[in-house]
C-alpha cells in the first residue's frame, strides 16, 4: 500500500501501554498520520506523543475529534465501558462516521455492548483481537482475529494488514473475543503445565536442557516451550504477557464455559496458579513466572503446602 493511501487514515490510539504504544509506533513508521494518543496515565500519553509528534489528548472526546480511525487497547471490561460511556467524557462524543478498532482482550458481551453504543451515534466498531506479544506489535507481525460487520472490516483492511502478519475475519461481533479467550485459555494451560513439568524435572535432578529438547521432539512440544521454557529455567520473567492478564483471560474463558454449561477443570486449575502468583505479589511478572510456584527452592513453591 502506497504511503499516499496511508496518509488518508488519521489514527488515534487509546491505551498506550506496552501493546498500544507499539502499535502506534508501527503505524507511524509505515506512514500513517498518528494524530492523537490518550492514556489513563497522562505521563505515558505525553511521552509517546512527544516521540511520535502527536497530540496527547486531555480527554476522550479530544481523541475522537482528532482522528477518524481510533484503536483502543485497554485493560479490562470496566475500562472499556468507561471509555465508551453513554454520558460524560467519552469516545462516543462527536463520533458520527468514526471507526473504532477495539484490540483489548475483554468479554465478548462487552464488545457487543460497545458496538451497540457506537451504532447509536452512527459510528462503527470492529474487534481486532491480538494473539501476539509486544515485539510483534512493534514489528507489525501481530496475529489478528477480527469480528464485526464485514464492510467495516473491509474498510479498515489496510490498517489491519500493516499491523499484522496473519489476519483472520471470524464473524459477527463478539466472536473474535470468544476465539481469543479460548486461545489464551489453552496457552495458559500449556504454560502452567510446562512449569510443572520443568519444575518436577528440576526436583528429579534431570538436565533441563536435555528435558526441553526431548519435550520439543515429542507430544510435550508446544509454542509455550519455545517462548517460555528457557525463561522458566533461568528465572527471566521480563513481562511480555503478565500473569495478571493470564488470570483475567482465563476468567473470561471460564465465564463462557459456565454460560455453555461446561466444566473445564484444567482451565480452572491453571487460573488458580496465576491467581496464586498475583496473590503473592508477582502478578506483573511474565506468565513464565508461574514457574516460581513449581520449581523447588523458589519462594512461591513454598507459599502453599503441596497436596498430591
Amino acid at each position: 500500500m502506497a504511503k499516499t493511501k496511508r496518509s488518508g487514515f488519521t489514527i488515534g490510539v487509546v491505551g498506550v501501554g506496552r501493546m498500544g504504544a507499539n502499535i502506534a509506533r508501527r503505524l507511524k513508521d509505515v506512514g500513517y498520520p498518528v494524530t492523537v494518543v490518550y492514556d489513563a496515565r497522562p505521563e505515558a500519553a505525553l511521552a509517546l506523543a512527544a516521540e511520535l509528534k502527536a497530540k496527547a489528548a486531555a480527554s476522550l472526546a479530544e481523541v475522537t475529534a482528532a482522528a477518524d480511525y481510533l484503536i483502543t487497547v485497554v485493560t479490562d471490561d470496566k475500562a472499556m465501558l468507561s471509555i465508551f460511556a453513554k454520558s460524560g467524557d467519552s469516545l462516543l462524543q462527536g463520533a458520527k462516521g468514526k471507526v473504532f478498532i477495539n484490540c483489548a482482550t475483554i468479554s465478548p458481551a462487552v464488545h457487543v455492548e460497545v458496538a451497540k453504543r457506537a451504532a447509536a451515534v452512527k459510528a462503527a466498531t470492529l474487534e481486532g483481537c491480538m494473539a501476539s506479544s509486544i515485539t510483534q506489535a512493534r514489528q507489525g507481525t501481530l496475529y489478528l482475529m477480527c469480528a464485526g460487520k464485514k464492510q467495516v472490516f473491509d474498510k479498515v483492511l489496510p490498517i489491519l494488514q500493516d499491523m499484522s502478519v496473519s489476519l483472520r475475519y471470524v464473524g459477527k461481533t463478539g466472536q473474535a473475543a470468544q476465539v481469543k479467550a479460548l486461545v489464551n485459555m489453552v496457552m495458559n494451560i500449556n504454560t502452567a503445565g510446562l512449569a510443572e513439568g520443568l519444575g518436577l524435572g528440576k526436583a528429579l535432578k534431570l538436565d533441563l536442557k536435555m528435558l526441553m529438547e526431548v519435550f520439543s521432539q515429542t507430544g510435550a512440544n508446544s509454542r509455550v516451550l519455545q517462548t517460555d521454557g528457557e525463561d522458566m529455567v533461568n528465572r527471566e520473567h521480563d513481562c511480555y504477557f503478565s500473569a495478571a492478564h493470564a488470570s483475567k483471560d482465563s476468567g473470561i474463558a471460564l465465564a463462557l464455559s459456565r454460560q455453555a454449561g461446561l466444566k473445564l477443570p484444567l482451565a480452572r486449575a491453571s487460573k488458580a496458579q496465576f491467581d496464586r502468583l498475583v496473590a503473592i505479589g508477582k502478578g506483573e511478572l511474565d506468565k513464565s513466572g508461574v514457574a516460581e510456584l513449581t520449581f523447588p527452592g523458589r519462594a512461591g513453591a513454598k507459599a502453599k503446602k503441596a497436596k498430591n
